[in-house]
């Protein structure tokens, strides 16, 4: 057996078996990450971005309901977006209704009046009413919130919840809830109802057809 002794001093490089002393742990790097704005930048802010246009509201009770949303719908807008709808269907409904005869018992009587509305032509042509008027407000409404009237007054109907564009089945439901009292029974009650609580409620000034559909109407740039 060899008694040589290994050389003094310290092992070579080429040493398998050599213990090489542990490079210290690297710390990670300091500064900004890549891509990030330089110091000083007006981007550079300790507050959190406010949330993207079309998810507000967060829903009722919140610390600030209001956060995040579009300025809401001046209400003589809302007024005059509504007056243009009105006028776009009452028009042509006024050409269709020469033959089915119900101008000719119309008079000045309320009773007469509301007597136009029963039986044979003139009920027919109050379901023709009621779907024209329910069925222009749901299609324009689920397609981008947007009636004709609100495109040109710059308004639009949105979820309270997240501010999408309401489905088929909540502008169902808001046009339904909006003009069929009105075109049944209570013609200038009903919309001065709507238009009462639309002043008075808060924070989102909504109308009866707004509450059951959990809607609110917001000021476009478009």
């Amino acid at each position: 057996m060899s008694t040589d002794q290994p050389p003094p001093g310290p092992p070579p490089d080429d040493d398998p078996f050599a213990k090489r002393p542990q490079e210290p742990p690297r710390e990670p790097p300091y500064g900004p990450p890549p891509g990030s704005p330089p110091p000083g930048s007006p981007y550079d802010s300790p507050y959190p971005p406010p949330p993207p246009y079309g998810g507000y509201g967060g829903g009722y009770g919140g610390t600030d309901p209001l956060s995040g949303m579009p300025p809401l719908a001046e209400t003589g807008r809302r007024i005059l977006a509504r007056l243009v709808d009105w006028a776009i269907i009452a028009v042509p409904l006024a050409i269709i209704g020469i033959p089915f005869d119900i101008y000719d018992r119309a008079t000045v009587d309320g009773d007469d009046f509301q007597a136009t509305w029963t039986g044979g032509g003139q009920l027919v042509f109050q379901l023709l009413t009621i779907v024209a008027y329910v069925t222009y407000d749901t299609v324009l409404t689920a397609k981008n919130g947007q009636t004709l009237g609100k495109r040109l007054m710059k308004l639009r109907v949105a979820m309270l919840n997240d501010g999408s564009t309401p489905p088929m089945s909540q502008s169902l439901l808001r046009a339904v809830v909006l003009w069929l009292p009105a075109l049944i029974c209570c013609a200038c009650l009903w919309p001065l109802l709507i238009l009462i609580l639309i002043l008075v409620d808060k924070p989102y000034k909504q109308g009866l057809h707004d509450k059951a559909a959990k809607t609110v109407v917001v000021t476009v740039a478009r």
